[in-house]
């Protein structure tokens, strides 16, 4: 499971190298927004370079390609495509014409490259007015459509209004891609808390985010990483309470029984299916219950 992803400019070589090690679950190799036009060429084969030769230890490795409105975003695919990285983020889609175009040319590489059909998978960044609006048909336009991923940056700019930490201007695009992700079974990430040394407000925009559905969220600097990671995963009590529901329910159904409650409430389907994804979350991020419940 992704809980955090790390944006890193993709011309740091200092930066690159030390990836793996920066606690992220999945590390944004940057070729759009941090990287000048006239270093774009450099950064390509950087890394390129990083995604031969690093060792990922356990961290997926996604990379953010150009536009498709700009002349860069074929060479970027060219250069990485072929070296298979986790995720290939696409900036600024818009519609389902855009990941179709996108899978054509995909389709091309990984025949040249002698790859398996469909090996590049995709996390389109929705950062427009418009991209929000086609949020769902953005998710089933193409099996290689893994997640999606709201950029509040560009959209509060193509909205026409000004960003804030409350994130009041931007629940509705939060909202409506959580919605669009789930209805299309994908998982679906938040935008990044851009404000470096505020870690309370970081720790606010997580838990909404969370609240809301998001799978987990981007951060632009190794500081947020772990506050991230630590609001995106099961708490103890979570964990306690989720073994409880699924053990009353096992022992229930062994008695035949069908209605059955726990701590005075009726457990029913949605809490058991909550129950089953935190238990799941726990088991992959290598959580256990608390000593009293051992």
């Amino acid at each position: 499971m992704i809980r955090s992803l790390l944006f890193l400019p993709g011309n740091t070589p200092n930066i690159i190298i030390n990836a793996a090690a920066l606690g992220a679950d999945a590390v944004i190799f940057d070729l759009e927004d941090a990287v000048s036009p006239e270093e774009k060429d450099a950064a390509r084969i950087l890394v390129r370079n990083a995604l031969q030769t690093l060792d990922p230890g356990g961290c997926r490795r996604v990379v953010r390609i150009n536009s498709l409105d700009t002349p860069y975003w074929q060479a970027d695919l060219r250069e990485i495509a072929p070296l298979k990285p986790d995720l290939i983020m696409p900036a600024k889609i818009s519609g389902p014409q855009d990941i179709c175009r996108l899978e054509d040319f995909l389709a091309g590489l990984e025949k040249e490259a002698g790859l398996v059909s469909e090996t590049i998978r995709l996390l389109p960044l929705i950062e427009t007015a418009l991209g929000v609006e086609n949020a769902f048909a953005i998710a089933g336009a193409s099996p290689r459509v893994e997640a999606l991923f709201l950029g509040a940056e560009d959209l509060t700019a193509d909205l026409r209004c000004k960003r804030t930490k409350e994130g009041g201007e931007i629940l509705y695009a939060r909202s409506r891609l959580v919605m669009a992700a789930r209805a299309a079974g994908l998982e679906v990430y938040d935008t990044p808390f851009t404000d470096v040394n505020d870690d309370r407000g970081l720790e606010d925009d997580a838990r909404q985010a969370r609240s809301l559905g998001f799978s987990g969220k981007a951060a632009i600097s190794p500081l947020h990483v772990s506050v991230i990671n630590q609001v995106f995963s099961p708490t103890l009590p979570e964990i306690d309470y989720a073994w409880e529901v699924l053990e009353t329910i096992r022992k229930a159904r062994a008695q035949g029984k069908g209605a059955v409650s726990l701590h005075g409430k009726m457990i029913d389907a949605p809490i058991v299916a909550r129950a089953r994804q935190t238990m799941a979350a726990a088991e992959k991020l290598g959580l256990g219950r608390s000593e009293g419940h051992e």
